[in-house]
C-alpha cells in the first residue's frame, strides 16, 4: 500500500459495492447480489492485507468509522430483505422433496 488514499479507495470500493448489494435485494435480485458478494468478498481480502500496513490519525479513523457503519449498515438491512427468502428456501428443504424445492425456485418448466 503506497498511501493513504489507495486504502480509503478500497474502503470506497467496498461501500460502493455494499450499496449496490442493497439496491438488488430491494429489486429481489438474488443472482446479481450472488455477483456483488463476489466481488465484496475480494475487496475485502485485499483491504485485510493493506491494514496491516497504515496507520491513521484521528480524522482518518473518523472516516473509517463513518465507512464501515455505512457498510454495516447495508449488510443489516440486506440481511433483513433476505431473510423471508431464507426461511422459505430453509422450509423447503426440509420437505426432502428437491423437485418441489427446484419448482419453487424456478417455476414448472
Amino acid at each position: 500500500m503506497t498511501n493513504h488514499a489507495e486504502y480509503f479507495a478500497r474502503y470506497e470500493a467496498i461501500a460502493a459495492i455494499s450499496s449496490c448489494m442493497l439496491a438488488a435485494a430491494q429489486r429481489s435480485l438474488w443472482n446479481e447480489l450472488e455477483h456483488l458478494q463476489d466481488e465484496y468478498r475480494f475487496l475485502v481480502e485485499a483491504l485485510k492485507e493493506a491494514e496491516l500496513d497504515v496507520q491513521l490519525n484521528d480524522a482518518e479513523r473518523l472516516r473509517k468509522y463513518e465507512l464501515l457503519r455505512r457498510i454495516l449498515a447495508d449488510d443489516a438491512a440486506i440481511r433483513e430483505l433476505a431473510s423471508p427468502r431464507l426461511a422459505k428456501l430453509s422450509t423447503l428443504f426440509a420437505s426432502g422433496r428437491p423437485g418441489r424445492v427446484l419448482k419453487e425456485l424456478y417455476g414448472a418448466r
